[in-house]
């Protein structure tokens, strides 16, 4: 959906937000989505009227304004919130787009550092250090108790029911609001959860709960059926259930110990809409432009692998390019196609890095100038033309042996004598 300075929106609250909001959004949040993201959800319940409920009208040109941005960065924060969970979108279309932006609660800090995906991009953004720092602040303080006695007083020890007017029908009540991440589930987790005998595990046990952790660590893992069956059957406790706790900590020590102590964290994953070409027609550039713009890197090498999903270090490799070269995931692509096809099918990581590296520089942001930037280097590598060289005229002559008499050796010696 093509968005518009002049679009205008307007912020609805459908959460009850408060300062530990705030807290939270800035301490374990934005190390995983950016201070951006983070920046557009403060700006928006700013916009808020004094009841915290709904905004007037406003531009989108006005919110680039304010926060002195590009729209298309406004864009690519916005989708990372709606992602994450902290706001819906909803648009009517016109001549000029209405949108209504609903803000949500962040999760309190035990539902964020419980959820493994939140909890691993986290620790994996700040380092093991810091995130230990955080735990401190947001544990409850432990104080022994077994000296004190409780004296609290109950309801009905203080307060009393007298006969009152008939009760008032009361409309919905605004509560605290939070949404769940919601992940693609790639894994079939019957066929998961049949490839485990019966005796080992009850399998009537697993909860929607259980569901949703199994996916969302297949999600941040990247973890297939055959090594959460595994990895599953070694988190069954005595009870025949599954251990939660011990599922996660087996699926983090396996990925800890497949990529050398390296741990996951989170990537922008396809290519953003204000970066995409709006396909007009049906030729095979268009198609191709359209498949790089719209596939993941990893669903991209895949599809160039026959369907084997990529060995750990062509995913480093990825990870390294939209990570640390910030190239976008569309110009990724085109970037693996083309190395692919100068170097073998061979993909060398020095030499995926000086290109990225070029690139980067160069500011390619798009699929086609990645494309065209290609066919540019493509035209400069062709073997040139072989030019004739001229030849000296003596070249290839036969000259004939001019040897000295007796006579002017005999005339030479007398000359060096004199010497």
């Amino acid at each position: 959906m093509n968005l518009f300075p002049a679009d205008t929106y307007i912020v609805k609250n459908a959460t009850i937000l408060n300062n530990e909001d705030r807290l939270v959004l800035i301490k374990l949040y934005e190390p995983v989505i950016g201070a951006t993201a983070v920046n557009l959800y403060f700006t928006l319940w700013a916009n808020l009227d004094t009841l915290n409920i709904i905004s007037t009208e406003f531009s989108h040109h006005s919110l680039m304004a304010s926060m002195r941005l590009k729209l298309e960065d406004i864009l690519e924060a916005r989708e990372k919130l709606e992602g994450i969970g902290l706001i819906k979108t909803y648009i009517k279309e016109g001549n000029i787009n209405n949108y209504i932006y609903e803000l949500y609660s962040p999760l309190n800090p035990k539902e964020f550092l419980e959820n493994p995906i939140l909890a691993v991009s986290l620790e994996s953004n700040i380092g093991k250090r810091e995130y230990k720092k955080l735990l401190k602040i947001f544990s409850s303080p432990q104080i022994d108790l077994t000296e004190y006695k409780n004296i609290t007083a109950t309801f009905s020890e203080i307060f009393d029911t007298i006969n009152s007017a008939e009760a008032i029908e009361i409309g919905e009540i605004k509560t605290v609001k939070s949404l769940d991440l919601t992940v693609d589930e790639k894994i079939d987790l019957n066929s998961v959860i049949s490839l485990i005998p019966e005796e080992i595990l009850n399998k009537k046990s697993i909860t929607a709960d259980t569901k949703s952790l199994i996916y969302k660590l297949s999600f941040i893992y990247n973890l297939n059926e055959d090594d959460l069956s595994e990895l599953i059957r070694n988190s069954v406790n005595e009870k025949h259930l599954i251990d939660k706790e011990a599922l996660r900590k087996n699926c983090h020590n396996y990925y800890i110990f497949e990529n050398k102590n390296s741990s996951p964290s989170l990537i922008y994953k396809k290519q953003p809409e204000y970066l995409r070409k709006t396909i007009s027609d049906n030729s095979k550039k268009s198609k191709l432009i359209y498949t790089f713009e719209t596939t993941s890197p990893y669903d991209f090498l895949t599809g160039k692998n026959k369907g084997t999903r990529p060995n750990k270090t062509d995913l480093n490799l990825l990870e390294t390019l939209i990570v640390d070269y910030e190239l976008n995931p569309g110009v990724v692509n085109v970037l693996i196609d083309y190395v692919l096809k100068i170097n073998d099918n061979k993909l060398i990581k020095n030499f995926v890095l000086t290109i990225a590296s070029q690139w980067k520089r160069s500011g390619i942001k798009t699929v086609e100038e990645a494309i065209n930037i290609c066919k540019k280097e493509n035209k400069t590598k062709k073997p040139k033309a072989k030019v004739k060289e001229e030849k000296p005229n003596w070249y290839d002559k036969n000259f004939e042996e001019d040897l000295a008499t007796e006579e002017d050796i005999k005339n030479l010696e007398e000359k060096l004598k004199s010497l």
